[in-house]
């Protein structure tokens, strides 16, 4: 073990949406929390609500915050959040920034998802489609806490109906009114890259044919659902990870917004079964040396 990845604050990784820790012997991280503990980083990957609003979840991630600050000695974390854990880990900085160094957004709808406004269209929570939807949603959820191993605390609450508008463009919209740190000035731009004493970072990547369909990606399901849902998109058509818009994710300083990752391939999920050339360990090790030298 070296320590070029010793960060002077701990590492905080938030899932997203259908989150979890450990599904039996699974990581959701795979690969990733063992590559930043060599790296002498000291790294809690934490659990909050797999459905639910940002904000609800925000809420969640302050005591588990609180928790890790206690038991390590440390005065601030670095967070580090996937997808909707992107929105969670924007609350918890905005209503604590005392107690948070920095805010990483990895493919996080900073604008919204254009696949949850498709949804919201095509199956609206009072038709049939709608109906069925959530049902399959809230027992998948259901499903997650069950198989989770890899956290044993309180059991969090479940909101299909919060989490689907937290993530429609509309929802996010609200979001943004009253947590704008960070944000863009303008569509495609970067935000200020530090708002209250916290750093502001984001990466994302986007689907290209003849990369990201290539690798091990051939043989990965999901990475043909995210083809599958870029159809929806209008606004970023061609310009998307399958659920998130490339300048969507845009956030403080854009480290990248063009990877050649879906957006599952982004935390290295379904094995590390990824598309050709692609390395998403390495963004996070790289990242976690970034703020190593940032003094974070």
């Amino acid at each position: 073990m070296t320590n070029e990845l010793a960060t002077r604050y701990p590492l905080v990784l938030v899932p997203g949406m259908l989150g979890f820790v450990r599904l039996l012997l699974y990581p959701y991280w795979f690969g990733i929390v063992p590559a930043l503990r060599r790296g002498g980083a000291q790294v809690f990957a934490v659990q909050v609500s797999p459905l639910h609003s940002s904000e609800v979840r925000g809420e969640q991630l302050l005591l588990i915050i609180e928790d890790i600050c206690q038991r390590t000695g440390a005065d601030k974390v670095n967070l580090i959040g996937h997808s909707q854990g992107a929105l969670s880990a924007r609350y918890a900085a905005a209503r604590r920034p005392g107690r948070v160094a920095s805010v990483t957004s990895v493919a996080g709808p900073n604008h919204g998802s254009e696949l949850a406004d498709h949804l919201e269209r095509s199956a609206p929570g009072d038709s049939p489609r709608g109906r069925l939807l959530k049902a399959a949603l809230h027992g998948l959820a259901l499903l997650l806490v069950w198989l989770e191993t890899g956290w044993r605390r309180d059991p969090l609450p479940i909101d299909v109906h919060a989490s689907h508008q937290s993530l429609t463009c509309s929802g996010v919209a609200l979001f943004n009114q009253a947590y704008p740190q960070g944000l863009p000035q303008h569509w495609g731009g970067e935000g200020a890259a530090e708002v209250d004493g916290v750093r502001y970072y984001s990466w994302s990547g986007i689907l290209q044919p003849g990369r990201t369909d290539k690798g091990w990606n051939r043989f990965d399901g999901s990475n043909r659902f995210c083809r599958l849902f870029a159809r929806s998109f209008i606004r970023e058509k061609g310009q998307c990870d399958g659920m998130v818009g490339r300048y969507s994710s845009h956030l403080g300083q854009v480290i990248g917004d063009d990877y050649p990752l879906d957006h599952l391939d982004i935390v290295n999920q379904q094995f590390g079964a990824v598309g050709k050339g692609a390395d998403p360990v390495r963004l996070f090790t790289e990242h976690a040396a970034r703020l190593k030298a940032a003094g974070l």
